[in-house]
């Protein structure tokens, strides 16, 4: 094989290699949160965090995200929901997940912004419907390392990051034992898998 045919043959495998990653994410299920503030459209990622993107879509499909609020607002970090509804009354969920979190690390999915998260406890294997969508660089604190299990990324936000970062900059205060809670609740009025 000469350099011109080596050219074309590499060319011709980076051409596949860029269709298959596109093939990809064109096959990835995609969630539309409607909230109060605007419309967040998500990515998720199957092939990558099979178990914490099936638990997120099966909450989808049950309506379990309906009426839930962004209960924790934290600007320069994170904004997480899905388990509370206006009235920061808890919603009760299904037994908790794996944590997956080394895998998907592994596969590229890092706590980066616009990346959703599954919350947990200390407990690594303690997630169940809440979420976190990360509104900056979050890799150093959240990413799997040998001393921390890290958090489990599992999507992408691909539409209303405006929203996301209105979202961030809401007013906050105290609710009951619970910090950094709306003042104005920030309603998921719905969520469903649109693709």
């Amino acid at each position: 094989m000469n350099f011109s045919q080596t050219r074309r043959a590499f060319a011709a495998l980076a051409l596949g290699a860029s269709i298959c990653a596109t093939g990809f994410a064109a096959d990835a299920p995609r969630v539309k949160l409607a909230t109060t503030a605007g419309d967040i459209v998500i990515e998720v990622y199957p092939d990558k965090a099979p178990k914490t993107a099936e638990n997120f879509l099966q909450y989808v499909r049950d309506k379990h995200y309906d009426g839930t609020i962004f209960h924790r607002v934290i600007d320069r970090f994170m904004i997480q929901g899905g388990g509370f509804d206006a009235k920061m009354n808890e919603k009760p969920t299904r037994p908790p997940i794996v944590l997956e979190a080394k895998d998907a690390f592994a596969k590229g999915l890092k706590n980066v912004p616009g990346t959703i998260a599954m919350a947990r406890t200390s407990d690594p294997n303690s997630a169940t419907g809440q979420f976190f969508i990360n509104v900056v660089d979050n890799t150093s604190r959240l990413d799997p390392t040998e001393r921390n299990p890290g958090y489990t990324v599992f999507g992408k936000v691909v539409s209303g990051m405006d929203v996301v970062e209105k979202i961030k900059g809401v007013p906050t205060g105290s609710s009951g034992m619970h910090g950094d809670v709306p003042v104005t609740p920030v309603v998921i009025n719905t969520a469903t898998i649109v693709k």
